[in-house]
């Protein structure tokens, strides 16, 4: 019953994790591995600008990993049959609201309380 609701959204979940670890990879972070390998340029003249920008790619790296996670955890929802439910209340989650975040644990109403 629930996987023909979620069916799309499973699709989109399953592309959003396919794209998300093809970018880890490129950025030098391979899935399931908290190392990353950064090229750095030993010559380079600014090492101002340099650890800014290595900073930069970090800071990006752990926003992908972090988005990797939340769609991880809402396949493994969607297979636990557990999916659609809020985490704080147990109420229904909205259609809608899962068609727009795919990956939200909280109703609105809860979103909203925890604020953020």
């Amino acid at each position: 019953m629930n996987d023909v609701k979620y069916e799309a959204i499973r699709q989109q979940l399953e592309e959003d994790r396919s794209s998300l670890e093809r970018q880890l990879v490129e950025h030098g972070a391979p899935v399931g591995d908290d190392g990353v390998n950064l090229s750095v340029n030993e010559g380079f003249a600014d090492s101002a600008q340099a650890t800014a920008e290595r900073s930069q790619l970090l800071s990006m790296i752990e926003q992908l990993r972090a988005h990797h996670r939340a769609v991880v955890g809402a396949l493994q929802r969607i297979d636990e049959g557990s999916y659609g439910k809020c985490e704080r209340c147990g109420q229904e989650i909205p259609i809608e609201r899962l068609e727009a975040r795919p990956t939200a644990t909280l109703c609105v109403s809860c979103q909203q309380a925890v604020g953020s």
